[in-house]
């Protein structure tokens, strides 16, 4: 088969709800996609889990030792030293809590499907080795990223705003959402 008759690599974006929240899948299936072909990640698998906050508060307890729940975590699985068993596409997984999401997109005076746009790319940028944590300068570096991410890819009702520039609402938050080692 020619070059030019090759068909691009596929970027496959898996998203698994909870009862009820399934209606939200569409929208992270959409931006995912398009934030991973957006950062040059095309031909890339991921999995997206949106959960209740109960299931997050287990997550976060079991993989962090925080007792609490939070609002998005990233499993990344290219980090540390390769096994052999690793294949490059595979980026791993986000896990957002919904309910936590409407109660954040309530208190930021913004819709959910935005909300839930930040939370998923604030989890991909994890995915992909940016960790606000590190320094004050990644933490810019990161949140820089995710609002031009924001701006470029979502959907016009989600990108809309209430005076705060896209993902700012982070800023004031940092440490509910985490990558996991």
């Amino acid at each position: 088969m020619s070059r030019s008759a090759e068909s691009p690599p596929r970027t496959i974006v898996e998203v698994t709800a909870a009862r009820g929240l399934a209606r939200h899948a569409p929208l992270v299936k959409r931006t995912a996609r398009a934030a991973l072909e957006q950062m040059g990640e095309r031909g890339s698998e991921l999995s997206v889990a949106l959960v209740r906050d109960d299931e997050m508060h287990r997550l976060n307890r079991d993989y962090r030792g925080k007792d609490r729940t939070t609002d998005v975590l990233a499993f990344a699985l290219r980090e540390g030293e390769a096994t052999g068993t690793q294949q490059p596409g595979l980026l791993g997984d986000v896990v957002i809590s919904v309910p936590t999401a409407e109660r954040q997109a309530r208190e930021r005076g913004h819709a959910t499907e935005r909300e839930l746009a930040e939370l998923l790319l604030h989890g991909i940028l994890h995915l992909l080795g940016y960790d606000h944590e590190r320094t004050p300068a990644e933490a810019r570096r990161m949140f820089a990223k995710q609002r031009a991410l924001l701006a470029v890819i979502a959907p016009a009702e989600v990108a809309t705003t209430t005076g705060r520039p896209p993902g700012d609402s982070h800023r004031r938050r940092t440490s509910s959402s985490d990558r996991v080692r």
